[in-house]
């Protein structure tokens, strides 16, 4: 955990096993490649520190209770094309494959791909008072390749149509009545929620089953990002028509 980051920061909480990663790329937390590879640096750095057949936990968080992440740089894929390939689909498998449980602490808005970085972590908290959770694709004119798979695997089927064929915006209560995410909270109070999640799940990587065991169940997710990442070869995804 030398590394000095510019995006991000990572520090452990009380010894306990337990990383906590803030994104702090202002104005709104957006995903461009270096953001992205020091996010998979950090997870791979954890991995490290933690060792095989431990606890550990990880929870990834906004820096402000107004963003969380509000999606993909799209400005930097107008000057790099394989944007995406050498940084969100890596970063997305690079979650999937992390063999421990990790939690997205959801502090504030989350837009379009940003809602797959979410749904790649195991749980799901989300401020209660403020932000919005919405994937808007289809709205946009934007697609890639396996963007359905984790919506579908995790979500249940009429919820995955609201999500990426409708751009539902959801609240952070409507979000928990749909099953999107796990819990929500008072601004005050989230971390404490992720906190607890963490300490509670954090046992279950002790065995050294858990990223196996979870391929079980979004492994055709995991395959589709692996399958993009780092591809120049093809455009493997469609531009958005319009920015939103």
């Amino acid at each position: 955990m030398e590394k000095k980051y510019q995006y991000i920061t990572v520090e452990q909480k009380g010894g306990e096993g337990i990383y906590v990663i803030t994104l702090c790329k202002p104005p709104e937390n957006r995903l461009n490649v270096d953001c992205c590879q020091e996010l998979i640096h950090a997870y791979h750095s954890i991995q490290r520190a933690l060792g095989s057949d431990s606890e550990g936990a990880v929870i990834l968080r906004g820096d402000n209770a107004k963003f969380f992440t509000t999606g993909l740089d799209l400005d930097e894929r107008e000057r790099n094309m394989f944007a995406s390939s050498d940084g969100f689909y890596p970063l997305l498998a690079t979650v999937l494959d992390f063999p421990f449980p990790t939690i997205a602490l959801i502090t504030g808005h989350v837009f379009g791909g940003a809602c797959l970085l979410t749904l790649a972590h195991d749980y799901r908290v989300m401020n209660s008072k403020r932000g919005f959770w919405q994937m808007p694709p289809v709205n946009a004119g934007l697609h890639h390749d396996g963007m359905g798979s984790l919506i579908r695997l995790k979500l249940a089927p009429k919820v995955a149509r609201k999500v990426l064929l409708e751009a539902h915006k959801y609240t952070g209560k409507t979000a928990l009545e749909d099953g999107i995410v796990d819990a929500i909270a008072e601004p005050d109070h989230m971390f404490d929620v992720a906190m607890e999640l963490a300490r509670k799940w954090k046992s279950k990587a002790k065995m050294g089953v858990y990223g196996l065991l979870r391929s079980e169940l979004w492994g055709q997710a995991l395959l589709a990002y692996r399958q993009n990442s780092y591809v120049h070869h093809k455009e493997t995804a469609r531009e958005p028509k319009v920015k939103l």
